[in-house]
């Protein structure tokens, strides 16, 4: 019996090394592009990039203090008040977030958990990594959270409501592989070359859920926009060539997002 394979949706562009890459010199990667790391490593940059940003403004608000105190003499009590209140807010948000981790509970509401504020925490952790060359270690991890908390929620789909988005970088046997994975599934598979057209094809067919292919960088740009608007499931890759060909991925992982949303195929 012939093993089915997945439509694929291709929409041709010029070949472009996708932006957030864009300081690649071609140099071999750390790790042979291996940037597998622990979940804890998220939750402790993700502490550490509140304690930044919060500080940015605590220095902020100080060096506008006399200002405030013009306006209105108890202006700058009621503007560090309502900063202390942020910050234990931040801090037990974190906390929350940690034990619905641990316990595989979904403590969190969508808006402040994986499709709301986790997303622009992410964002805010990655740029604070990306000063130290931590990046894609510490977006690894956060992604890996991400899955944890998104799989909470995961509801069941129907035939050809969840599409697969994976980069064009894969090697031509994982694209295959990746191919007959989909096929088995019913799943249709779109190459998005650039984020832009993956967005589009999502607008367009109007999936239900999407499991995402990509580079760690280009997973939490990604998710960043689209998963607080439909449920996604993000699977990185690792680039023993460098971020622009001959990517691969763990397949067994591939295969349990996709039937985390939808059956085999009878």
């Amino acid at each position: 019996m012939t093993t089915p394979r997945a439509e694929l949706i291709h929409i041709d562009v010029d070949r472009r090394l996708g932006h957030e890459w864009d300081e690649w010199t071609g140099e071999p990667l750390p790790n042979g592009g291996n940037y597998d790391s622990p979940p804890s490593l998220f939750f402790l940059w993700a502490i550490t990039s509140l304690i930044v940003f919060l500080g940015f403004v605590a220095l902020g608000l100080f060096l506008l203090d006399p200002r405030l105190a013009d306006l209105h003499p108890a202006l700058p009590l009621i503007v560090w008040t309502g900063l202390g209140l942020v910050t234990a807010a931040a801090f037990v948000w974190w906390l929350i977030l940690g034990i619905s981790y641990l316990t595989r509970r979904a403590l969190l509401p969508r808006g402040l958990g994986e499709r709301g504020l986790f997303l622009q925490v992410m964002r805010l952790t990655s740029r604070v990594a990306s000063w130290f060359g931590k990046r894609d270690w510490v977006e690894n991890a956060s992604v890996k959270v991400y899955n944890a908390l998104a799989l909470l929620r995961t509801r069941k789909v129907g035939t050809g409501e969840l599409l697969l988005l994976i980069p064009r970088c894969l090697s031509r046997a994982t694209l295959d592989t990746v191919l007959s994975l989909a096929g088995k599934y019913g799943v249709p598979v779109f190459v998005a070359t650039r984020g832009q057209l993956a967005r589009r094809v999502i607008r367009e067919r109007r999936p239900r859920a999407v499991v995402a292919v990509a580079c760690e960088r280009d997973m939490v740009t990604g998710l960043h926009d689209v998963a607080g608007k439909v449920p996604v499931l993000g699977l990185t890759m690792t680039l023993p060539a460098g971020p622009c060909k001959d990517a691969a991925l763990d397949f067994e992982m591939l295969e349990r997002y996709l039937g985390a949303f939808v059956g085999v195929k009878s």
